[in-house]
């Protein structure tokens, strides 16, 4: 058994290796002290969700059984979709509406025993 914390610290550093050498290749690199302190700050926060949110899904596989929890996890699609409609302001086409329904009803029936 390899735990399951360590795993996902694996897997955030070759994800990191993998965006340093995709932003190499289309050339996307910029100085770093071009990058705003407020920019930093919310890299920082968003690391700590990232990790946080990979660590409850590995404790939650665990815990139950995978397919209900991936489906739980997809349900995060459904609250993008409304967070970006309430504070951002974003117009979802009657389709987009229809998918984010249909994701949420998805969830639903994957979810129960």
């Amino acid at each position: 058994d390899v735990n399951t914390d360590l795993t996902k610290a694996l897997g955030v550093a070759l994800t990191a290796v993998c965006v340093a050498l995709a932003a190499t290749a289309v050339l996307q690199w910029r100085t770093l002290s071009a990058v705003p302190l407020k920019s930093w700050a919310f890299f920082g926060l968003m690391a700590v969700a990232d990790v946080g949110a990979w660590i409850c899904y590995f404790r939650a596989l665990k815990s139950g059984d995978a397919a209900r929890v991936a489906s739980v996890d997809k349900f995060s699609v459904v609250l993008v979709a409304l967070i970006s409609v309430v504070f951002l302001g974003e117009k979802l086409s009657l389709p987009n509406w229809l998918g984010v329904a249909l994701i949420a009803v998805g969830v639903t029936l994957a979810s129960r025993a």
